[in-house]
């Protein structure tokens, strides 16, 4: 019987596993937000790279914040590509960080210049470098299955 056929619920974003994943989104966002902001205003002159790096980190995580706030199927995709894109972005910059840490040189000083994602997000504790994984793997979990009645 193709035409007996219920959409089940996925795992809502509203309570539980979800709403702990909406609140270190938002505070990642409110974080990077601050930082890229005082960045660019205050020294974008003396490293753009890193700090221009801080502001997309920054507009990824409040584009994930509000899709996973809004919760139906087209913003939990949002939510997935925002993800996908945040874990590509910290191992990107990470690596690089790493491997040419020149760039993240402050050009007055000389000194290392950070940003959300330099070093794997070392100075969030790597939380950006966990948080895809375990958001994606909530996405994942809780997606809409069809079920046959």
């Amino acid at each position: 019987m193709a035409d007996d056929v219920e959409v089940t619920e996925p795992g809502s974003t509203r309570h539980g596993p979800g709403r702990a994943l909406i609140t270190v989104y938002a505070i990642l966002a409110v974080a990077a937000t601050a930082r890229s902001l005082f960045e660019l205003a205050t020294k974008f002159s003396q490293a753009p790279v890193p700090y221009l790096l801080s502001t997309f980190a920054a507009v990824v995580y409040c584009v994930i914040t509000v899709a996973l706030v809004k919760d139906t199927p087209g913003w939990r995709r949002v939510a997935f590509v925002g993800m996908v894109v945040e874990l590509v972005g910290v191992l990107v910059v990470g690596t690089w960080s790493l491997v040419h840490p020149e760039t993240f040189q402050n050009t007055v000083t000389g000194k290392g210049v950070h940003s959300v994602w330099y070093w794997y997000g070392l100075d969030y504790l790597f939380v950006p470098l966990v948080l895809p994984v375990l958001g994606l793997n909530f996405l994942r979990r809780t997606r809409p299955h069809v079920a046959e009645i």
